[in-house]
């Protein structure tokens, strides 16, 4: 089972990037999926999340103005697109499924059973 984070890379202030994240050996469409973050220094922090059907999403304080979560579930994959970028958004972002078919999300990272292994998204003044 792997999730696969990819679309990191260097931004400029104001700018725009999706993150994906790809799920192999396992099929997600059932599951909640969500995206966390981890800037130097720091704790991982969560980010957003999405139910199993895509009609429920969350999104921390911080990016709700400017982050969306989706997903594509014929594809098996979830998506972060994240716009008016901040230097303080600078983080390695990880994806993770929680197992289960839920109307909610849920946002601790206990709650998580599978992890990708990060992207990395600096964001420069």
């Amino acid at each position: 089972v792997q999730l696969q984070a990819s679309g990191g890379g260097l931004v400029q202030a104001g700018g725009s990037t999706r993150l994906s994240c790809a799920a192999s050996g396992r099929t997600f469409s059932s599951d909640g999926m969500g995206w966390f973050r981890q800037a130097p220094g720091k704790e991982r922090e969560f980010v957003a999340a999405i139910n199993w059907s895509g009609y429920t999403t969350y999104l921390t304080d911080s990016v709700r103005s400017r982050f969306t979560i989706s997903r594509d579930n014929a594809k098996n994959t979830v998506y972060l697109q994240m716009n008016s970028l901040k230097p303080e958004d600078t983080a390695v972002y990880y994806c993770a499924a929680d197992v289960g078919r839920r109307s909610i999300v849920r946002t601790r990272r206990t709650e998580y059973d599978y992890w990708g292994q990060g992207t990395l998204v600096t964001v420069s003044s």
